[in-house]
């Protein structure tokens, strides 16, 4: 099993989510000081936007227009400069907080919600995964997921592969032609780690952050681990990019949750030179 030794790569920030490389920079959410910022090459920060209601997932489509996840009032935001405009509304749609997607080649968006009220501590509860066309139309592309967090699809196009974070699993769905997530089976089980934020590589391996190890792991379809980044902290999300596609880049938060829940600013990006580099976006 191969291990790394990362790099710094950027801190001072709250706590990021959804990492994705394009156009030469990394894009990240601050969650909790609702900001997306653009990270140059040497670690500079951009801010793009603020987003009042909790930034998390973020993407592209293909015509290269940034979405990012509006949580807490449960809406995709389209980021026009350094404003934002609503995309699709899921407040009567998500049963609970929008957290991460993933986007298409044909330009539709697969988002999940937390399911049930996180921060009140309800009840955990399965739920739905929503797809958004371009129609803005909305309809249930897969039910019965347990807390649906990073995703990523990959096959050509062909596969949706999702962090179930509290069952410790990968859960793989077909995408049919008609969109629909069927077919689905466990692409790995992962134990006692908690899958967050997920990436492809071009060689089929999923790289994942496991929020409650401070691990980001490379797993394969059936489970089997091939590398293992350790942080001290929580493994948070993760991209491939960088001038050759073949820098991962992970965001960590060093230090507790109860540091988390205070705000403190320990949220770090780091970069790690990897052997395979990220595949098509489509």
């Amino acid at each position: 099993m191969a291990r790394h030794e990362p790099t710094l790569f950027a801190d001072d920030f709250v706590f990021l989510e959804a990492p994705r490389w394009h156009a030469g920079r990394l894009w990240v959410s601050d969650v909790f000081d609702h900001r997306v910022y653009a990270l140059g090459p040497d670690g500079a920060r951009e801010q793009i936007c603020c987003v009042p209601h909790r930034p998390s997932g973020l993407g592209f489509l293909p015509d290269g227009t940034p979405i990012v996840v509006s949580s807490k009032n449960r809406k995709l935001m389209r980021i026009d400069g350094t404003s934002i405009v609503e995309y699709a509304d899921l407040s009567a749609h998500a049963a609970g907080d929008v957290n991460d997607f993933a986007i298409d080649r044909h330009g539709r968006v697969y988002v999940g919600n937390f399911g049930y009220d996180y921060d009140a501590g309800e009840p955990r509860r399965n739920t739905d995964i929503h797809r958004v066309d371009p129609d803005g139309s909305i309809r249930v592309a897969a039910s019965g997921v347990e807390f649906p967090n990073g995703s990523v699809i990959v096959n050509d196009g062909r596969t949706l592969v999702v962090a179930e974070t509290w069952a410790g699993r990968l859960t793989a769905f077909d995408i049919d032609e008609q969109g629909l997530l069927v077919g689905r089976r466990v692409f790995a089980e992962l134990g006692a780690r908690e899958p967050d934020g997920l990436c492809a590589d071009a060689a089929g391996g999923l790289w994942v952050g496991c929020f409650n190890t401070g691990e980001f792991v490379r797993v394969l379809d059936g489970g089997t681990i091939t590398d293992v980044i350790a942080f001290d902290g929580r493994g948070v999300s993760c991209t491939l990019g960088g001038a050759d596609g073949r820098t991962l880049f992970c965001t960590v938060y060093r230090g507790t949750v109860p540091q988390l829940v205070a705000l403190e600013r320990r949220a770090a990006v780091f970069s790690v030179p990897v052997a395979v580099e990220g595949p098509s976006p489509w």
